[in-house]
């Protein structure tokens, strides 16, 4: 039974470190009391929130993992911009902020600017689509620092401090909503990867799958950005806020029960999943291949949940029909501190996650 932890990947020493990451980060924050940019603190946040007198910068970091090491396998780019640009823009639009801009650094053992061509047209190309600019970034070419490549962003955002989206005013009853999202995003692939080569070999990502195209192209499908179909709600940056979302989680490491509930935190509720979306086919057939338990399955990866959202229960059909991409109900805020999801993956069950 293929897990994480085999994979090379410990998520609970992934939260320690985190942890410990942020114990040091906050020792900074008093440097910039009663100055512009004096940070607020909210652990757990989905990124980082600088007051800047009427309105707050919101910051954050990010990249495409190990995602890189299938396009290098397949000589294949294009789409990682966008995974790269989701994995930011999404972040930071739980908050209800506006990204407006993106920087980049890959470090590599040697340029080539035929993949440095494609790795930024696909990125151009995403932030064209979500209207963010790229002012700049850094290419570093650092030998045996790193095998391949290695590509990482830090998005800047803007955000009225009277549209913060903090989560507070959740309540039982209130109805979840799922955004669809087809295939991995850019998280989980350290199990993707130690599924397939260990089922096949090390070259399983030119052969081909079950599904029209090689396994390579299957498991690169580019993460769905949902920022701008969120900010036609929310009201970009200047705009009045259209309709009223209560809370945003992003569905990236650590899956739905590690990510909703960053947004319960300040709550004591809970949540009951008892309508989600089911993984691709795609996803399943590789759950299946690993033998994958459910449990696992959902705190590695989204299972075709890519964003989630509350709403009050009279908003959840006008919230609905508002939105541009494939969403639906998927669950309810619950009064006991538990994360109870009925599962859609190969074994499907019933799960419960304490919080």
């Amino acid at each position: 039974m293929a897990d994480y932890k085999k994979a090379g990947v410990d998520i609970k020493m992934g939260d320690r470190a985190s942890k410990i990451a942020y114990i040091f980060a906050k020792t900074t924050f008093s440097s910039r009391k009663n100055m512009i940019g004096e940070p607020v603190t909210d652990e757990g946040s989905f990124a980082g929130t600088l007051d800047m007198g009427d309105f707050y910068i919101v910051q954050g970091d990010d990249g495409v993992g190990t995602k890189m090491e299938v396009a290098e396998r397949i000589g294949k780019f294009d789409t990682l911009g966008f995974d790269l640009l989701a994995m930011v823009a999404d972040d930071a639009i739980c908050l209800g902020a506006e990204t407006i801009s993106i920087t980049n650094t890959l470090d590599t053992n040697k340029i080539d600017p035929d993949i440095i061509h494609d790795l930024m047209k696909g990125l151009a190309k995403a932030c064209i689509e979500q209207k963010v600019v790229i002012p700049g970034g850094e290419i570093a070419e650092v030998g045996r620092s790193v095998n391949g490549n290695v590509w990482n962003a830090t998005a800047v955002g803007v955000l009225e401090k009277d549209k913060t989206i903090t989560g507070n005013e959740i309540k039982p009853g209130d109805m979840i909503i799922a955004l669809h999202e087809k295939g991995f995003r850019s998280n989980g692939f350290s199990l993707v990867r130690y599924i397939l080569e260990k089922e096949f070999d090390e070259n399983v990502y030119n052969k081909p799958s079950p599904f029209g195209k090689s396994w390579g192209e299957m498991i690169l499908e580019p993460s769905i950005i949902y920022s701008a179909a969120l900010l036609d709600l929310l009201g970009r940056f200047g705009e009045e806020r259209k309709l009223n979302i209560k809370g945003i989680a992003h569905i990236t490491g650590g899956g739905i029960p590690g990510n909703f509930n960053r947004i319960l935190k300040q709550t004591g509720l809970g949540a009951d999943f008892n309508d989600l979306f089911p993984p691709s086919v795609m996803v399943n057939e590789i759950q299946k291949i690993g033998n994958v338990s459910e449990a696992e399955a959902y705190k590695t990866w989204n299972m075709g949940n890519g964003m989630m959202l509350v709403v009050d229960k009279e908003d959840a059909d006008i919230v609905l029909n508002a939105l541009s991409c494939e969403a639906k109900i998927v669950g309810s805020i619950i009064e006991d501190k538990k994360i109870i999801i009925n599962s859609k993956g190969a074994n499907s069950q019933k799960l419960i996650f304490d919080i």
